[in-house]
């Protein structure tokens, strides 16, 4: 466990931890830690099985969380980038480009967080200027004319709200992009893979089939900014977590998904490898069960998807 970064619902663990590593110093005999070797996971297993929404938006801000480049860098071989909006600028909260998954060529979009305070600073914290969507829109425009399957990864608290960013068309830049992957002839695979938030996650989620990991989080606004509006104050940001159903039982369940992804039983920073297989396998069976589509086909299955949310049965 990264000690660095203990979130708090991982403190019983470290220090039961602590103390199998001093016994083990002092020379315990080994059947003695095995038992608390096993007292350990199954603490473990009910800790991780019982997560709050709250204590799961705070896992999946991690900041040793894979990121887009993180499974880029592991699934597709080789990848080219493709850089700048052909307007303003380069925004490197978004990495666009092509490569090849598994024998297919694909075009990737998706957000990237960065791993230190430098990087961070460089990805303005994974939050996208107006640039930055604009550049996503010009590859789903290149992914359509050359017959591009579109995978994105989702891992933002939201669209940057500066006003620089306002000045330049923050909402136009967003609902563009919504535009163009809605009309795209080609599959879309939209894939959380951190926090999902707010119209800068939706930007890229337009996609015939939607996916989140198992300790993902999407919303419509992050858990901290519903409780400043509703009680005035971000301490509720625990309440507000829970009611927006953020996770991604809860999204499963009302429809607004369509596949959990496995994770590491600790979270996808605890095992990146691991994690890379699970997301590369359900990525693979997603794609594949949209290849029986043509083109206005997707089209429409994807208008009916979204269309569909939020429907309910009268009585």
């Amino acid at each position: 466990m990264a000690q660095a970064f203990l979130l708090p619902f991982e403190e019983p663990l470290a220090r039961l931890r602590d103390q199998i590593d001093e016994l083990a110093a002092l020379g315990t005999p080994r059947a003695d830690l095995a038992i608390l070797e096993e007292q350990h996971e199954t603490i473990t297993t009910e800790i991780y099985a019982r997560l709050s929404a709250w204590e799961k938006v705070q896992l999946c801000r991690h900041p040793l969380r894979p990121s887009t480049l993180d499974y880029v860098s592991a699934l597709i071989e080789p990848f080219v980038e493709l850089c700048g909006d052909r307007a303003f600028a380069d925004d490197k909260a978004i990495v666009t480009g092509i490569g090849t998954f598994r024998g297919r060529n694909v075009a990737i979009a998706g957000h990237r967080k960065g791993r230190s305070a430098k990087e961070n600073s460089e990805r303005n914290f994974g939050m996208p200027h107006p640039e930055g969507y604009r550049k996503a829109e010009r590859l789903f425009g290149l992914a359509d004319q050359f017959g591009l399957p579109i995978v994105t990864f989702i891992d933002t608290a939201g669209a940057y709200p500066g006003l620089e960013a306002e000045e330049r068309g923050q909402s136009e830049a967003i609902g563009s992009c919504i535009a163009a992957l809605a009309r795209v002839t080609v599959p879309v695979v939209s894939i959380v893979v951190g926090e999902g938030g707010s119209g800068g996650a939706l930007a890229l989620g337009v996609g015939n089939l939607v996916l989140l990991q198992h300790f993902a989080t999407y919303s419509v606004i992050t858990a901290e900014g519903c409780a400043s509006i509703l009680w005035r104050t971000s301490a509720r940001a625990p309440d507000a977590a829970e009611r927006l159903k953020v996770t991604a039982q809860d999204l499963f369940a009302l429809g607004v998904i369509d596949k959990i992804i496995d994770e590491p039983k600790r979270g996808a920073h605890t095992d990146p490898v691991g994690a890379t297989r699970f997301l590369g396998d359900a990525l693979e069976a997603a794609l594949g069960s949209l290849r029986s589509l043509d083109g206005p086909a997707l089209r429409e299955h994807r208008y009916a998807r979204f269309r569909a949310l939020g429907r309910t049965a009268e009585r």
